[in-house]
């Protein structure tokens, strides 16, 4: 019986020094990020029949288990995914806000002083002082735009960087996970016991991973983990990984991509495959605002010049010279895939510089058609051929063969705020005087028929016309005008569509439509009678004085002009009111963002407070389970002591 007692005491003294154990290991690791507290399992050893009865054995522990709630584990999870997210988009889009909002560094100051020293130039024409002020206004506006943008590529570059660097930070995880599930697998299979620690450690690998990307966990036999991320791309599966990487975008060489990547093939990942954590929140925030935010800029730089040339090349300068452009813009940026298999090769040019958006434009050959696909609304408009006019940008394809699905990216602003440049700095070159053309109708005309919208396309400074060019109207079927003299082609435009006539041809008469003749166009409308004629002819110095202010007066008025489009829609924008739209647009997601991520974090500290107080250790708990198992383990000893003192009894009695 002595030996029972010994035994029994042994085992209590056993259990007592593994609480012991698991307490101290408890409170070793109370600071230990992603640390589930672990608890002794305890059970009473099977008892003994003696024959009068049962007599128990003492106690055995059957193992060591940490407290862990797989629902508020995979509520973490999720809730750290989203909260990444919107902190990643936030911090980005309040980088914009804090420099679009800046009163100072804004455009809207820039665009004021501009125009207003063309006011003073317009009531002062021949001021040289005052020509010079326009220019370095110019000059400054051009260095806002450049600045503008400019910050906006280094915010580009650095998500890029992001990219790169949080996809790194999946793959290592990846890694580490799969070996810890390889590791945990077989001491289960070996020993039917949970490594807690390393399945702590496995756990908190998953929870660092939703940091960067949406993360879903499947838990497999023998305690391994299948984990998959974004919209469920297998990453872990057992001790096997797959990889995500960045490519450069086929149709832009500036861009980052995501890429999901197999020993077959890598493909490149869309937004919604990537949704949740850092990685989700860059991408969202790249699509959704940097790049519209970046090519609005680019679209009321591409309006405010395009429309001011236009306007310049309307009147003479101080020599009585045709002017020029004052601004350089670039052409938009066409980009074919690098995936494309035919050799065809796409132009693009901007006509009409008021109705160009920003949005950014697919062109696909599908079919032996062209669609043309408006990228911000899905807008997809179908051509049999080109050369087509979309949104003020003509299309052309310049040269080579299409194969079908070839596809090209078309970014009419992307570039256009950080490359234009001042055309000139000769102070006398700005045509603020007069108008470079005039048009009259016939003294002896009887019909209804007039001209209007008179222009000087760009190359008219390059080709100004040398003398009268006159139409005649002939009535008859179909009724048609006679141009004289008739050595250039004539060029009608109706309803979008073009006709071109070789010079000398009779051209069909259409009320309201737009003729043009070499760099000149004009709009011919109402019902001419027989004979009635028209006439456009170069305006020279002659015609005008030192004070003549009267294109400087129109130049002036394109500040409160509606010359930039909206997607979408047939009403324009001021230049002022579209920047400051903008603005408003960028501070209200900001705000909208701000409040989100807090929610979010909220959110997420309310499920961690939830799993630290189930999982997580208590030191007044780990001190109170000190005492107590230091308790078991002195009584332990205690009968371990009695029981050797009964032994020896029985040996003396023997002995006596």
């Amino acid at each position: 019986m002595a030996s029972n007692i010994l035994s029994i005491g042994s085992s209590a003294l056993n259990a007592a020094q593994i609480g012991l154990s698991t307490t101290g290991h408890n409170i070793a690791n109370a600071s230990t990020p992603g640390y589930n507290r672990q608890v002794v399992v305890q059970a009473a050893a099977q008892a003994q029949n003696f024959g009068y009865g049962f007599v128990g054995q003492g106690a055995e522990v059957t193992g060591v288990q940490r407290v862990y709630n797989e629902i508020l584990a995979k509520q973490v999870i999720s809730t750290q995914s989203a909260s990444s997210a919107y902190d990643a988009y936030s911090a980005q889009l309040n980088s914009i806000d804090n420099m679009l909002s800046d009163t100072t560094a804004g455009l809207n100051p820039a665009m004021s002083d501009f125009f207003g020293s063309l006011q003073e130039l317009a009531s002062k024409p021949s001021d040289i002082p005052t020509r010079q002020t326009v220019l370095a206004d110019a000059q400054a506006l051009i260095n806002r735009f450049n600045s503008i943008d400019g910050r906006l590529n280094e915010i580009r570059e650095g998500v890029n960087t992001q990219l790169s660097n949080s996809v790194g930070v999946v793959n290592t995880y990846a890694k580490q996970i799969a070996s810890l599930n390889d590791i945990i697998e077989k001491s289960i299979s070996t020993t039917g016991n949970t490594p807690n620690d390393l399945m702590d450690q496995r756990d908190q690998l998953i929870t660092e991973l939703s940091k960067q990307i949406k993360t879903t966990v499947v838990s497999q036999g023998q305690g391994s983990y299948n984990v998959f991320v974004g919209n469920g791309l297998p990453l872990v599966v057992g001790k096997d990984t797959y990889n995500l990487t960045t490519v450069t975008s086929p149709t832009d060489p500036t861009r980052v991509e995501v890429a999901y990547q197999t020993t077959s093939k890598t493909t490149i990942l869309g937004a919604s495959s990537l949704a949740g954590g850092t990685i989700g929140g860059l991408i969202q925030f790249r699509n959704e605002s940097l790049d519209q935010v970046q090519n609005q800029i680019g679209q009321i730089a591409v309006a405010l010049a395009g429309t001011f040339n236009q306007q310049h090349m309307q009147g003479l300068d101080k020599n009585g010279n045709p002017g020029g452009a004052l601004f350089n813009i670039p052409a938009p940026v066409t980009t074919s895939s690098s995936e494309n298999t035919g050799s065809g090769v796409l132009t693009t040019s901007i006509v009409d510089p008021s109705a160009v958006t920003s949005s950014d434009y697919r062109v696909q050959y599908v079919g032996g058609n062209y669609l043309v696909t408006r990228v911000s609304d899905q807008n997809v408009q179908t051509f049999s051929s080109l050369p087509q006019t979309v949104d003020g940008l003509s299309i052309s394809q310049a040269s080579g063969t299409m194969n079908n699905n070839d596809d090209f990216l078309i970014s009419p602003t992307k570039n256009a705020a950080s490359t234009m440049t001042l055309a000139f700095k000769d102070v006398n070159k700005l045509a603020v005087g007069g108008s470079v053309l005039s048009s009259a109708a016939g003294a002896g005309n009887t019909g209804s028929g007039s001209m209007s919208a008179l222009t000087a396309g760009s190359t008219y400074t390059s080709s100004p016309l040398t003398g009268t060019l006159s139409f005649t109207y002939n009535s008859g079927l179909p009724n048609t005008l006679t141009l004289a003299p008739s050595t250039l082609p004539v060029t009608v435009t109706y309803g979008g569509v073009s006709t071109t006539y070789p010079a000398g041809s009779p051209v069909t008469y259409t009320s309201g439509a737009t003729v043009a003749v070499g760099s000149v166009s004009v709009v011919l409308s109402g019902t001419p009678a027989n004979g009635d004629t028209f006439s456009i002819s170069p305006t020279t110095s002659a015609n005008t004085g030192p004070s003549d202010n009267r294109n400087g007066l129109l130049l002036a008025n394109l500040q409160t002009g509606n010359n930039v489009a909206l997607i979408g829609s047939n009403t324009k924008n001021s230049y002022a009111t579209a920047f400051s739209q903008m603005v408003s647009g960028v501070g209200s997601k900001a705000r909208e963002l701000n409040v989100t991520s807090q929610a979010e974090a909220k959110a997420l500290d309310s499920v961690k407070a939830s799993m630290e107080a189930e999982s997580g250790v208590n030191l007044d708990e780990e001190a109170t389970n000190l005492i107590r198992y230091q308790q078991a383990y002195q009584a332990a000893g205690k009968m371990m002591q009695i029981a050797s003192d009964l032994f020896n009894v029985l040996l003396n009695l023997g002995s006596n």
